[in-house]
């Protein structure tokens, strides 16, 4: 069996690295063992603690990307004898949502660009929000032509750079419940005859929406809840496909709680319907409807938003437990997602652990890579590598 050598770069809480460290038998998780991940890296203090907690056995290197040095990997004899390089820098400043500065996070692919120059993997994965395409660096030019451009560019001792294939992926077409479109690059280094192909979708092949997975697909057998109440039981009456694989024999329900918020915004709760947000509120008030303190100011047209029961989520931020961000209300409860609705919607098993308080553990889970879109992608990796492999071996002769 080939074995392919990985490193994880801003690997978060660890959703890409699920789906390369696990694969899919029999609607249930099992180790995949064709990747070995020679280490880890993550700067946030709660992330790595969750990391660790799941991934035990991957090396982690803790702290800033850029205290990773040449000397330090080839002191780990790590230095060109990597196959695979996966991971995205910090996705805030590129999204579309919020303020969209060219700043230090921003500027975060150089040092991937630095560690693909050392490393000298035979393929990247680079992962970004949609908003990438779109972001201006300094001189008012598209970030993306600079990151190819770094990426085509990487020489170390005479090597070539990379071809890029691009594509725009949505999680919900890979049995995802929820819409979530992001970029991905892919990174053949060049001279080596390397192929890939993008996973087909598996879901919403004819555009039905039965054929995508729900929220109620997804959720319907976790307990309702009430402010300030805290469920660890199942609700067994439903079960789906999806739900089975989200349990993999978990007993035990964690982070299903639900808090307490102002008479305010849990009146506002109670209003607003399926599919509705803020302009829906704020259409009541002009109407005489409601009383003129329930004008929402601030936020976007789908703040204060109720999801539908019968669809897949819209995209999960990372600070989908406030009912006053992006369209995170439950669809049948007057409440927002709790974290483990949210962690379920971005398709992480009910027993993968997150650290810290309900924030840490809300932007841990909503800064991810949705775990069965990363399978996906780590199967084509995997067939690319192979064939790779059967290459060398027809023109080494065997």
């Amino acid at each position: 069996m080939n074995v392919f050598k990985i490193v994880d770069l801003f690997s978060g809480a660890g959703g890409l690295t699920f789906g390369f460290y696990y694969k899919i038998r029999k609607n249930s998780f099992v180790r995949n063992r064709q990747f070995n991940f020679l280490f880890a890296n993550e700067y946030n203090v709660d992330a790595v603690k969750a990391f660790k907690l799941n991934f035990k056995d991957i090396p982690l290197i803790e702290g800033d990307i850029s205290n990773i040095t040449e000397k330090k990997l080839q002191e780990e004899n790590i230095c060109g004898d990597v196959d695979l390089i996966i991971g995205g820098p910090p996705c805030q400043s590129y999204s579309t949502v919020g303020k969209r500065q060219y700043d230090q996070r921003a500027k975060m692919y150089h040092e991937y660009t630095r560690l693909l120059s050392i490393t000298q993997p035979k393929i990247f994965i680079f992962e970004n929000v949609k908003g990438l395409l779109s972001m201006k660096n300094d001189n008012g030019e598209p970030v993306i032509n600079d990151i190819k451009k770094l990426f085509d560019d990487i020489h170390n001792d005479g090597s070539l750079g990379y071809d890029i294939v691009q594509s725009v992926l949505n999680a919900k077409d890979f049995g995802v419940p929820q819409n979530r479109e992001r970029v991905f690059l892919i990174g053949l280094k060049k001279g080596l005859n390397l192929n890939w192909s993008f996973p087909e979708p598996t879901h919403g092949i004819d555009e039905l929406l039965e054929d995508y997975i729900t929220i109620e697909n997804a959720i319907s057998d976790l307990p309702n809840l009430i402010p300030g109440e805290t469920s660890n039981n199942y609700n067994s009456n439903m079960t789906t496909p999806y739900i089975s694989l989200m349990r993999d024999k978990s007993n035990e329900l964690f982070d299903h709680s639900c808090g307490i918020h102002g008479a305010k915004m849990t009146e506002i709760m109670k209003i607003v319907p399926e599919g509705e947000g803020k302009n829906y509120i704020n259409s009541l008030v002009k109407a005489g409807r409601l009383k003129k303190e329930y004008y929402l100011t601030s936020g976007y047209g789908n703040t204060y938003g109720r999801l539908w029961w019968k669809k897949p989520s819209t995209t999960i931020t990372n600070s989908f437990g406030s009912p006053s961000s992006l369209r995170c209300i439950h669809p049948r409860e007057d409440r927002p997602l709790t974290t483990r609705e949210g962690a379920r919607l971005q398709s992480f098993p009910d027993w993968f652990k997150f650290h810290g308080g309900k924030t840490q553990k809300n932007s841990q889970i909503g800064n991810a890579v949705p775990p069965l879109m990363a399978i996906h992608l780590a199967k084509s990796a995997l067939k690319t590598l192979k064939d790779y492999k059967l290459l060398e071996k027809d023109n080494n002769g065997r």
